[in-house]
Protein backbone atom coordinates (compact mmCIF):
# COMPACT_ATOMS: atom_id res chain seq x y z
CA UNK A 1 0.00 0.00 0.00
CA UNK A 2 0.85 3.75 -0.51
CA UNK A 3 3.33 4.85 2.78
CA UNK A 4 0.92 8.02 3.07
CA UNK A 5 -1.79 5.68 4.45
CA UNK A 6 0.02 3.74 6.53
CA UNK A 7 2.21 5.86 8.37
CA UNK A 8 0.85 8.57 10.57
CA UNK A 9 3.92 10.86 10.48
CA UNK A 10 1.58 13.41 13.24
CA UNK A 11 2.77 13.46 17.04
CA UNK A 12 2.16 15.21 20.26
CA UNK A 13 4.45 18.53 20.89
CA UNK A 14 7.23 18.30 23.32
CA UNK A 15 8.77 21.40 23.15
CA UNK A 16 9.49 23.67 25.39
CA UNK A 17 6.14 25.05 27.08
CA UNK A 18 5.32 26.62 30.50
CA UNK A 19 2.10 27.98 31.86
CA UNK A 20 0.94 31.14 30.36
CA UNK A 21 0.24 32.91 33.90
CA UNK A 22 3.33 32.02 35.56
CA UNK A 23 5.14 33.41 32.55
CA UNK A 24 3.04 36.57 32.59
CA UNK A 25 4.72 37.18 36.33
CA UNK A 26 8.13 36.34 35.02
CA UNK A 27 8.03 38.71 31.67
CA UNK A 28 6.22 41.78 33.05
CA UNK A 29 7.20 41.79 36.06
CA UNK A 30 10.16 40.44 37.46
CA UNK A 31 12.42 41.45 33.73
CA UNK A 32 11.32 44.69 34.54
CA UNK A 33 12.27 44.78 37.60
CA UNK A 34 15.77 43.41 36.97
CA UNK A 35 16.36 45.97 34.74
CA UNK A 36 15.67 48.87 36.58
CA UNK A 37 18.18 46.98 39.85
CA UNK A 38 20.82 46.84 36.44
CA UNK A 39 20.79 51.06 37.08
CA UNK A 40 20.29 51.49 40.62
CA UNK A 41 22.35 48.77 41.91
CA UNK A 42 25.42 51.22 41.37
CA UNK A 43 27.18 48.51 39.18
CA UNK A 44 29.18 49.91 35.82
CA UNK A 45 27.41 51.65 33.01
CA UNK A 46 28.48 49.27 30.42
CA UNK A 47 27.86 46.28 32.49
CA UNK A 48 24.11 48.03 33.09
CA UNK A 49 23.51 48.43 29.42
CA UNK A 50 24.60 44.80 28.71
CA UNK A 51 22.72 43.19 31.32
CA UNK A 52 19.66 45.12 30.39
CA UNK A 53 20.17 44.53 26.69
CA UNK A 54 20.32 40.54 27.64
CA UNK A 55 16.74 41.32 29.54
CA UNK A 56 15.06 43.23 27.02
CA UNK A 57 15.83 40.44 24.32
CA UNK A 58 14.22 38.15 26.83
CA UNK A 59 11.46 40.66 27.26
CA UNK A 60 10.54 40.66 24.05
CA UNK A 61 11.04 37.27 23.11
CA UNK A 62 8.58 36.53 26.18
CA UNK A 63 5.63 38.56 24.94
CA UNK A 64 5.59 36.41 21.94
CA UNK A 65 5.16 33.17 22.92
CA UNK A 66 1.67 32.97 24.28
CA UNK A 67 -0.61 30.30 22.90
CA UNK A 68 -4.18 30.59 24.22
CA UNK A 69 -5.67 27.01 23.05
CA UNK A 70 -9.78 26.10 23.25
CA UNK A 71 -11.07 22.61 23.11
CA UNK A 72 -11.44 21.11 19.80
CA UNK A 73 -8.10 23.08 18.72
CA UNK A 74 -4.70 22.37 17.25
CA UNK A 75 -1.54 23.92 16.48
CA UNK A 76 0.96 22.66 14.30
CA UNK A 77 4.29 23.21 15.27
CA UNK A 78 7.13 24.25 12.88
CA UNK A 79 10.58 24.92 14.28
CA UNK A 80 12.76 26.32 11.23
CA UNK A 81 10.85 24.28 8.83
CA UNK A 82 10.80 20.82 10.83
CA UNK A 83 7.53 19.65 11.62
CA UNK A 84 8.10 19.34 16.13
CA UNK A 85 4.75 17.61 16.72
CA UNK A 86 1.27 18.74 17.28
CA UNK A 87 0.15 21.22 20.06
CA UNK A 88 -3.21 19.54 21.69
CA UNK A 89 -3.40 20.81 25.24
CA UNK A 90 -5.92 23.30 25.79
CA UNK A 91 -5.56 26.56 28.09
CA UNK A 92 -3.12 29.14 28.56
CA UNK A 93 0.20 28.39 27.78
CA UNK A 94 3.51 29.78 26.72
CA UNK A 95 5.62 28.03 23.98
CA UNK A 96 9.19 28.51 22.44
CA UNK A 97 8.99 31.89 20.47
CA UNK A 98 11.10 30.40 17.50
CA UNK A 99 8.58 27.55 17.12
CA UNK A 100 5.76 29.31 14.47
CA UNK A 101 2.18 27.77 15.10
CA UNK A 102 0.14 26.95 12.40
CA UNK A 103 -3.67 26.97 13.77
CA UNK A 104 -6.28 24.13 13.04
CA UNK A 105 -9.97 23.75 14.33
CA UNK A 106 -10.93 20.19 14.50
CA UNK A 107 -14.28 21.12 15.19
CA UNK A 108 -17.42 19.20 13.23
CA UNK A 109 -18.02 21.01 10.15
CA UNK A 110 -21.12 20.54 7.74
CA UNK A 111 -21.90 20.87 3.96
CA UNK A 112 -24.13 20.75 1.63
CA UNK A 113 -23.42 19.35 -1.78
CA UNK A 114 -25.85 21.13 -4.73
CA UNK A 115 -27.17 18.66 -6.88
CA UNK A 116 -25.31 17.47 -9.65
CA UNK A 117 -26.28 16.08 -13.24
CA UNK A 118 -24.75 12.04 -13.60
CA UNK A 119 -26.16 9.35 -15.48
CA UNK A 120 -27.03 6.27 -13.53
CA UNK A 121 -25.92 2.67 -13.81
CA UNK A 122 -28.22 2.49 -17.10
CA UNK A 123 -27.39 5.43 -18.60
CA UNK A 124 -30.43 8.05 -17.42
CA UNK A 125 -29.29 11.40 -16.16
CA UNK A 126 -30.57 12.20 -12.61
CA UNK A 127 -29.72 14.66 -10.31
CA UNK A 128 -28.91 14.08 -7.48
CA UNK A 129 -27.38 15.80 -3.99
CA UNK A 130 -25.54 15.21 -0.43
CA UNK A 131 -24.91 16.26 2.67
CA UNK A 132 -21.56 15.93 4.00
CA UNK A 133 -20.36 16.21 7.56
CA UNK A 134 -16.74 16.36 7.88
CA UNK A 135 -13.62 16.89 10.40
CA UNK A 136 -9.81 17.04 10.40
CA UNK A 137 -8.15 13.83 11.75
CA UNK A 138 -4.23 14.13 10.73
CA UNK A 139 -3.08 17.61 11.40
CA UNK A 140 0.23 16.67 9.64
CA UNK A 141 -1.65 15.72 6.32
CA UNK A 142 -3.94 18.85 5.79
CA UNK A 143 -0.55 21.26 6.67
CA UNK A 144 2.22 19.33 4.50
CA UNK A 145 0.11 17.16 2.14
CA UNK A 146 -2.05 19.89 0.82
CA UNK A 147 -0.70 22.37 -1.65
CA UNK A 148 1.22 24.91 0.24
CA UNK A 149 -1.68 27.73 -1.76
CA UNK A 150 -3.85 26.26 0.86
CA UNK A 151 -1.90 27.50 4.01
CA UNK A 152 -3.54 31.07 4.98
CA UNK A 153 -1.88 33.88 5.73
CA UNK A 154 -2.46 34.22 9.45
CA UNK A 155 -0.86 31.49 10.28
CA UNK A 156 -3.31 28.94 9.78
CA UNK A 157 -5.38 27.17 7.18
CA UNK A 158 -7.47 28.58 4.58
CA UNK A 159 -10.88 27.60 5.33
CA UNK A 160 -12.07 28.05 1.87
CA UNK A 161 -9.53 26.42 0.02
CA UNK A 162 -9.93 23.49 2.33
CA UNK A 163 -13.83 23.37 1.74
CA UNK A 164 -13.01 23.67 -2.03
CA UNK A 165 -10.46 20.37 -1.94
CA UNK A 166 -13.50 18.22 0.03
CA UNK A 167 -15.51 19.35 -2.06
CA UNK A 168 -14.17 18.20 -5.08
CA UNK A 169 -13.22 15.14 -3.78
CA UNK A 170 -17.17 14.24 -2.85
CA UNK A 171 -18.18 14.84 -6.08
CA UNK A 172 -16.24 12.65 -7.36
CA UNK A 173 -17.11 10.06 -5.01
CA UNK A 174 -20.90 10.92 -5.79
CA UNK A 175 -20.13 10.46 -9.49
CA UNK A 176 -18.68 6.92 -8.60
CA UNK A 177 -21.62 5.47 -6.85
CA UNK A 178 -24.04 6.86 -8.67
CA UNK A 179 -22.32 5.25 -11.48
CA UNK A 180 -23.01 1.67 -9.74
CA UNK A 181 -26.58 2.11 -9.60
CA UNK A 182 -29.87 2.82 -11.31
CA UNK A 183 -32.21 4.87 -9.86
CA UNK A 184 -35.39 3.06 -9.67
CA UNK A 185 -36.50 -0.80 -10.41
CA UNK A 186 -36.90 -1.64 -14.02
CA UNK A 187 -39.40 -3.90 -13.30
CA UNK A 188 -41.48 -5.12 -10.05
CA UNK A 189 -40.03 -8.31 -9.41
CA UNK A 190 -36.44 -6.66 -10.18
CA UNK A 191 -34.27 -7.13 -6.51
CA UNK A 192 -31.53 -5.32 -7.55
CA UNK A 193 -30.26 -2.41 -5.30
CA UNK A 194 -31.04 0.89 -6.51
CA UNK A 195 -30.69 4.81 -5.70
CA UNK A 196 -33.96 5.61 -4.60
CA UNK A 197 -34.90 2.68 -2.35
CA UNK A 198 -31.18 2.17 -1.33
CA UNK A 199 -31.34 4.13 1.99
CA UNK A 200 -28.72 3.17 4.40
CA UNK A 201 -26.36 0.93 2.56
CA UNK A 202 -25.89 3.53 -0.57
CA UNK A 203 -24.81 6.43 2.37
CA UNK A 204 -22.31 3.75 3.70
CA UNK A 205 -20.99 3.09 0.89
CA UNK A 206 -20.67 6.60 0.02
CA UNK A 207 -19.25 7.51 2.92
CA UNK A 208 -16.72 5.37 2.66
CA UNK A 209 -15.70 6.25 -1.20
CA UNK A 210 -15.23 10.00 0.51
CA UNK A 211 -13.27 8.96 3.30
CA UNK A 212 -10.69 6.87 0.72
CA UNK A 213 -10.43 9.69 -1.12
CA UNK A 214 -9.90 12.61 1.77
CA UNK A 215 -7.87 10.15 3.87
CA UNK A 216 -5.13 11.56 1.97
CA UNK A 217 -5.41 15.24 3.34
CA UNK A 218 -5.61 13.92 7.00
CA UNK A 219 -9.46 14.41 6.57
CA UNK A 220 -12.71 11.90 8.26
CA UNK A 221 -16.53 12.11 6.95
CA UNK A 222 -18.41 11.58 10.38
CA UNK A 223 -21.64 11.42 7.85
CA UNK A 224 -22.54 11.22 4.39
CA UNK A 225 -26.25 10.60 2.70
CA UNK A 226 -28.27 11.68 0.28
CA UNK A 227 -30.71 14.68 0.08
CA UNK A 228 -31.95 14.96 -3.29
CA UNK A 229 -32.79 12.39 -6.21
CA UNK A 230 -34.50 13.26 -9.17
CA UNK A 231 -34.55 12.67 -12.80
CA UNK A 232 -33.38 15.09 -15.15
CA UNK A 233 -35.47 17.76 -16.70
CA UNK A 234 -35.30 16.04 -20.51
CA UNK A 235 -36.20 12.39 -19.22
CA UNK A 236 -38.72 13.75 -16.31
CA UNK A 237 -41.93 14.52 -18.33
CA UNK A 238 -40.91 10.66 -19.98
CA UNK A 239 -40.23 8.71 -16.82
CA UNK A 240 -43.26 10.05 -14.91
CA UNK A 241 -45.18 8.79 -17.59
CA UNK A 242 -43.03 5.37 -17.39
CA UNK A 243 -44.10 5.43 -13.17
CA UNK A 244 -48.04 5.85 -14.12
CA UNK A 245 -47.73 3.43 -16.69
CA UNK A 246 -46.25 0.68 -14.10
CA UNK A 247 -48.92 1.96 -11.36
CA UNK A 248 -51.40 1.57 -13.69
CA UNK A 249 -50.58 -1.92 -14.90
CA UNK A 250 -49.63 -2.96 -11.15
CA UNK A 251 -53.20 -2.10 -10.53
CA UNK A 252 -54.93 -3.70 -13.48
CA UNK A 253 -52.95 -6.74 -12.45
CA UNK A 254 -54.61 -6.51 -9.08
CA UNK A 255 -57.92 -6.01 -10.64
CA UNK A 256 -58.23 -8.83 -13.00
CA UNK A 257 -56.47 -10.91 -10.47
CA UNK A 258 -59.55 -10.45 -8.08
CA UNK A 259 -62.12 -10.46 -11.10
CA UNK A 260 -61.00 -13.69 -12.05
CA UNK A 261 -61.52 -15.37 -8.36
CA UNK A 262 -64.79 -13.46 -7.81
CA UNK A 263 -65.63 -15.14 -11.41
CA UNK A 264 -64.43 -18.28 -10.00
CA UNK A 265 -66.60 -18.27 -6.67
CA UNK A 266 -70.03 -17.01 -8.30
CA UNK A 267 -69.39 -20.26 -10.87
CA UNK A 268 -68.65 -22.54 -8.18
CA UNK A 269 -71.09 -21.20 -5.77
CA UNK A 270 -74.21 -21.46 -8.59
CA UNK A 271 -73.55 -25.08 -9.54
CA UNK A 272 -73.10 -26.13 -5.66
CA UNK A 273 -76.73 -24.63 -4.96
CA UNK A 274 -77.93 -25.57 -8.02
CA UNK A 275 -79.91 -22.16 -8.88
CA UNK A 276 -79.18 -22.98 -13.05
CA UNK A 277 -77.51 -25.05 -14.88
CA UNK A 278 -75.37 -23.83 -17.38
CA UNK A 279 -73.94 -25.19 -20.59
CA UNK A 280 -69.85 -24.46 -21.78
CA UNK A 281 -71.50 -22.01 -23.98
CA UNK A 282 -73.53 -20.10 -21.45
CA UNK A 283 -70.64 -20.20 -18.42
CA UNK A 284 -68.36 -18.52 -21.63
CA UNK A 285 -70.47 -15.95 -21.95
CA UNK A 286 -71.39 -15.42 -18.25
CA UNK A 287 -67.19 -15.10 -17.62
CA UNK A 288 -67.44 -12.70 -19.99
CA UNK A 289 -69.39 -10.45 -18.95
CA UNK A 290 -68.54 -10.48 -15.63
CA UNK A 291 -64.86 -10.00 -16.18
CA UNK A 292 -66.18 -6.91 -18.42
CA UNK A 293 -68.66 -5.40 -15.10
CA UNK A 294 -65.46 -6.24 -12.44
CA UNK A 295 -62.68 -4.73 -14.79
CA UNK A 296 -64.80 -2.42 -16.50
CA UNK A 297 -63.62 1.62 -14.99
CA UNK A 298 -67.44 2.50 -15.62
CA UNK A 299 -70.54 1.79 -13.56
CA UNK A 300 -72.50 -1.98 -15.74
CA UNK A 301 -75.26 -0.10 -17.65
CA UNK A 302 -78.34 -3.10 -16.82
CA UNK A 303 -80.01 -4.72 -20.53
CA UNK A 304 -83.35 -6.15 -19.70
CA UNK A 305 -84.51 -8.36 -22.26
CA UNK A 306 -88.42 -8.23 -23.19
CA UNK A 307 -90.22 -9.78 -25.79
CA UNK A 308 -91.53 -8.63 -28.88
Amino acid sequence: MNETKETNREYEFRGLQMNGFAMIFFTFILIPILIGFCWVSGMDEGLAAVCSTILAIIFVLGTIGYVVQQPNEARVMIFFGKYVGTLRKEGYMWVNPFVSRKKLSLRIRNMDIDPIKVNDKVGNPVLIGMVLVWRIKDTYRVVFDLDSQSLGAAGGINNAALEHFVRIQSDAALREVTGQFAYDKTTEHDEELTLRDGGDEINELLERKINERLAMAGIEVVEARLNYLAYAPEIAAVMLRRQQAAAIITAREKIVEGAVSMVEMALSDIEKRGIVRLSEEKKADMVGNLLMILCSDDAAQPVIPTNA
